[in-house]
């Protein structure tokens, strides 16, 4: 049987890049986002996390389905894998790594070989509908 790590993700773009981070201890990059608590909805799980991560406020009104990938999990055992439903959203304050985030990048599709496997499929996909460089 598959395990199967559910997601919710964030997705900043800028400029034609996206906002990545990189935890403490770990090589890769990914979207920021995080696991729902149990009960919690992705517009709650989204808040709270990209609270903790990034120090910065979603504004609730703003928040838009962008899309849900699925791919193997990154450091995880085999058949692991990872399912992120991923949002686009507005937000208040300053961008600035909290918690286990120790760096934040602007990535790029020339990027992709720096994330996880889930995060190349999104590149890949913001990419082809030409919101990435």
């Amino acid at each position: 049987m598959t395990a199967i790590i559910d997601k919710i993700a964030w997705i900043h773009i800028e400029n034609g890049r996206v906002l990545g981070a990189r935890s403490k201890g770990k090589s890769s990059f990914y979207i920021p986002g995080g696991k729902r608590d149990p009960g919690e909805t992705d517009q709650e799980t989204l808040i709270r996390e990209i609270q903790e991560e990034l120090s910065v406020q979603i504004k609730p009104d703003t928040i838009v389905h962008f899309g849900t990938f699925v791919a193997t999990a990154d450091g995880k055992a085999a058949g692991t894998q990872v399912q992120m439903t991923c949002y686009y959203a507005d937000y208040e304050g300053e961008l600035c790594p909290a918690s286990e985030i120790e760096e934040l990048a602007w990535l790029t599709h020339a990027d992709r070989d720096q994330v996880s496997p889930a995060t190349q499929m999104i590149l890949d996909h913001l990419y082809n509908i030409n919101k990435l460089s």
